[in-house]
């Protein structure tokens, strides 16, 4: 492959176009906004000029350049473009659905919550979230481009969202009130645009906001992940301080989310899958959970117990939300595709990527069962969490083929399996490799996986034990089989593994 088609593809993160904004430059921009409009109408088996993109940006300083690069190049091919300025990635994408919008396909401006330097693009067609395999194609095309201006209407992609999620909260709660969620008190995390507009979408249902954090004044007006603990600190305090029923943080763009119960414990993670699991189990008994492939033992007992099937699947939210639209098609009953990292699509929302739509479900759940003396966060009571997990980053040192080596080192863990019985094959294993340990007597009590990252040269360790210990006995055992690996820096690991 020649160095400019290298230079092209690896813009590619995952299903994403992700890099740093330096390299999205206008020329960049424009060319894969005509690429990606030239590319869509031949699968279509239609001309560009027959086609409506809708394009968006997340609140980056670098977003509203590139934002408008792309346009150039859309407006170029002739296709015509629907303009939704700063909105949540879910709002744009429910603009290629027919009740939203009717465009042919979407591209938001957003690297998430990636640092700041960093900027990308996200793509959406009327069939879903691309694959990474079009995604290179798109590139190439890019490549090659030869870049003509177009008419761009304005199209009021938050507006429609927000009055679209009005309707759903209205079904949910059976309510058609002016104010249906009146009795709820809900802190937000609003110091981006995306959580500024869903206090007023709250406030205009009868949610009281009142503690919710509002950017002061010189503040970039970018979300920090709902992850990072500082951010979860503030909710935490926020929530205690007006004793609210809960506190809500999303990213960047709104596809993912985190919750803080009312008593200021975190609902992420396997906490939030467990709880949006109950709430589906508790009316269709039986469904099928599509998740990631980090999430817990103790996860899938739970949802097992409330007559569910936990079927795991690769990392990447475009993975899980395409493995239920899969499943959905052959006729298993597969409400939810959610990643431990707080994105989640309802079968009953389209399948977008919809944090903003999460936390909307689960407002709705809690108001209808604080109406009847319970809480909402005591259908995870019987959730079995692990006495100890970890998550190590190991760089792979090999920078030609990081996936050749990655991949290297998961053969090298699948062929021990043969010889030492104590280290078993996870049942679901999907991605990279799943090992289960049996621990002091008990069985399936600790468990390691590992697998390449998503978007970065890295594996990815992920392990969880449910007894004291346990995590630093699996990773020993885990280090002194590739110690001697040259592929991987493994010093992270070493001092996990207590190999001081």
């Amino acid at each position: 492959m020649d160095s400019d088609s290298t230079r092209w593809l690896k813009l590619r993160s995952g299903s994403e176009i992700r890099g740093p904004e330096q390299q999205l430059t206008d020329e960049r921009a424009e060319k894969l906004g005509y690429a990606f409009a030239c590319w869509l109408a031949e699968r279509r088996g239609r001309t560009p000029d027959s086609l409506v993109l809708a394009v968006g940006r997340d609140p980056r300083p670098s977003s509203g350049r590139i934002k408008a690069a792309l346009t150039r190049g859309i407006t170029a091919a002739d296709s015509d473009v629907l303009d939704c300025g700063l909105c949540p990635a879910p709002a744009l994408f429910k603009a290629v659905q027919p009740d939203c919008g009717n465009a042919d396909g979407a591209l938001m401006v957003t690297a998430s919550t990636a640092d700041p330097t960093l900027n990308g693009l996200r793509f959406m067609t009327a069939d879903g979230g691309l694959k990474g395999s079009d995604v290179d194609e798109i590139l190439l095309w890019a490549r090659d481009a030869e870049v003509p201006e177009r008419l761009v209407a304005r199209h009021d992609a938050d507006g429609l969202y927000y009055e679209g999620l009005r309707g759903a909260a209205a079904r949910y709660l059976e309510d058609d009130a002016l104010k249906p969620l009146l009795g709820m008190r809900v802190v937000v995390d609003a110091r981006s645009s995306v959580g500024q507009g869903y206090v007023h979408f709250l406030d205009a249902l009868g949610v009281e906001t009142e503690g919710s954090l509002h950017p002061l004044e010189g503040e970039a007006g970018i979300a920090d992940s709902p992850d990072d603990p500082q951010t979860i600190d503030a909710v935490v305090r926020a929530v205690k301080t007006v004793r609210a029923d809960m506190g809500v943080l999303f990213n960047a763009d709104g596809s993912r989310a985190a919750i803080v119960d009312g008593e200021g414990r975190l609902i992420a993670q396997n906490r939030l899958i467990a709880l949006v699991a109950a709430m589906l189990l508790d009316q269709a008994p039986g469904a099928t959970i599509v998740t990631d492939s980090v999430t817990s033992s103790g996860l899938s007992a739970f949802i097992a117990e409330w007559g569910g099937i936990h079927y795991r699947f690769k990392r990447g939210y475009r993975s899980v939300i395409d493995e239920a639209i899969r499943l959905n098609a052959e006729g298993i009953d597969c409400p939810l595709a959610i990643e431990t990292s707080g994105h989640a699509a309802f079968r009953d929302n389209g399948f977008v990527d919809d944090g903003i739509y999460l936390a909307t479900r689960v407002i709705c759940e809690a108001l209808n069962r604080k109406r009847e003396g319970q809480s909402v966060f005591s259908l995870i009571d019987d959730l079995k969490e692990p006495v100890e997990s970890v998550e190590i980053r190991l760089p792979v040192l090999e920078a030609e083929d990081p996936s050749a080596a990655s991949q290297e080192v998961v053969e090298t863990l699948l062929s021990y399996t043969l010889d030492d019985p104590s280290w078993q094959i996870a049942q679901d294993n999907r991605e990279g490799v799943r090992i289960i340990f049996n621990l002091d007597g008990d069985v399936n009590n600790a468990w390691f996986q590992l697998r390449m990252s998503v978007h970065d040269p890295v594996m990815v360790l992920n392990a969880e034990s449910d007894v004291p210990g346990g995590v630093k006995r699996i990773l020993g055992a885990l280090y002194a089989l590739i110690q001697d690996n040259q592929s991987l820096d493994l010093e992270k690991l070493r001092r996990a593994a207590g190999k001081d």
